[in-house]
């Protein structure tokens, strides 16, 4: 399969050893700054037959990709795939899928008028602690869902901010909700229940004046199904990231899943006893060298098996909406100070610019 990536930044290095994990044919990279190409080709020896472009457009006329990953600022992310998309090619975007409701919408839209498969990149569904969490949700072995609580407590320095300026601004990022937080949050929405009813946030910008938005935000929710949730996200921990921790708490059961990006389980105690729990923590333990884990390589090989039988992927555009409409949601709350219904019509990080000017 012909594989193509757009965007050559710090996330890229995961989507280029996925796509040779899978054996695809990397035909072209892109990126509008050619030292990160030349970076990307000498750091994975990509030979001559891999193409550098500086636009995608040129790109995919040139190369005929049938699968490109969508790997730049988010704020470019909608634009691209939806001209992807509507040249017949398969996209994994990158988290968030996108930054409006109307731009996600619209990418929904195009991938079942062009008869395309689309996978937002929330690779952390594929960690093998998520994976049995999410079985026993399955299962029902929590029985009733009580709450759940995701905490993302990271670091990001001047320096980060420095490497990249689209970075924690409206217009290409968000703060730390949207960027480094919405995974997490997207582990919260699926694992209790998916639809939301009310959300009530608060976010404010503490630590990093050289930004446009959040560096906190702290929300509550609650489910359709009766159960609640609580966020909160930071990147003002010091002096490096602390932890990326999953709670479910349900009337049979409790979980913790924790360590860099949710890869440890930590508690594992159900009334039915039917696994022990030390196993349970040694057999799904993971130990990555980074936040991003080791999910891309699965999520590639199921993005290229659903290509392939005509199936959706297991992580939709519409779970990349989902994820991404529940950060707005905290938005619009902290910005208008009260709690908003979803589902959301209407939303964009660009309703918030100016939002922490003084």
């Amino acid at each position: 399969m012909r594989y193509a990536l757009i965007g050559c930044g710090r996330i890229s290095p995961n989507h280029i050893v996925a796509a040779q994990n899978n054996k695809l044919e990397i035909v072209a990279i892109c990126d509008v700054v050619e030292a990160c190409m030349e970076d990307k080709r000498l750091k994975f020896k990509l030979g001559e037959e891999v193409k550098s472009h500086t636009d995608y457009k040129e790109m995919l006329d040139k190369e005929k990709p049938e699968l490109v990953a969508i790997c730049t600022e988010s704020g470019k992310h909608a634009e691209i795939a939806l001209y992807c998309i509507e040249h017949g090619c398969h996209c994994i975007i990158e988290k968030p899928i996108a930054l409006s409701i109307k731009d996600a919408d619209a990418i929904i839209a195009a991938a079942i008028k062009y008869h395309v498969k689309v996978s937002a990149c929330h690779q952390n569904r594929f960690n093998k602690s998520v994976q049995i969490i999410r079985e026993a949700i399955d299962m029902n072995r929590f029985g009733r869902l009580f709450y759940g609580t995701a905490h993302i407590r990271w670091c990001r320095d001047h320096e980060y901010y420095d490497r990249a300026d689209w970075r924690g601004t409206w217009a290409q990022d968000g703060g730390a909700l949207m960027n480094q937080c919405i995974h997490n949050i997207d582990l919260l929405r699926w694992m209790m229940g998916s639809e939301i009813v009310e959300v009530v946030g608060m976010t404010d910008k503490l630590n990093h004046d050289y930004i446009e938005a959040e560096d906190l935000g702290i929300a509550l929710v609650k489910f359709k199904n009766g159960s609640y949730g609580m966020i909160d996200g930071t990147t003002n921990v010091y002096p490096k990231n602390l932890e990326e921790t999953l709670y479910i708490f349900g009337e049979k059961g409790t979980v913790k899943a924790g360590g860099q990006s949710v890869n440890i389980i930590e508690e594992w105690r159900f009334s039915d006893l039917l696994d022990d729990p030390e196993v349970v923590k040694e057999r799904f333990h993971e130990n990555p060298p980074n936040v991003y884990g080791y999910g891309h390589t699965p999520l590639y090989a199921d993005m290229i098996n659903a290509i392939e039988n005509d199936r959706q992927p297991y992580i939709t555009a519409m779970d990349g909406k989902k994820a991404m409409e529940l950060v707005l949601a905290i938005y619009k709350s902290a910005a208008e100070g009260k709690s908003i219904k979803l589902p959301l019509t209407d939303c964009s990080t660009m309703d918030f610019v100016g939002r922490f000017n003084k």
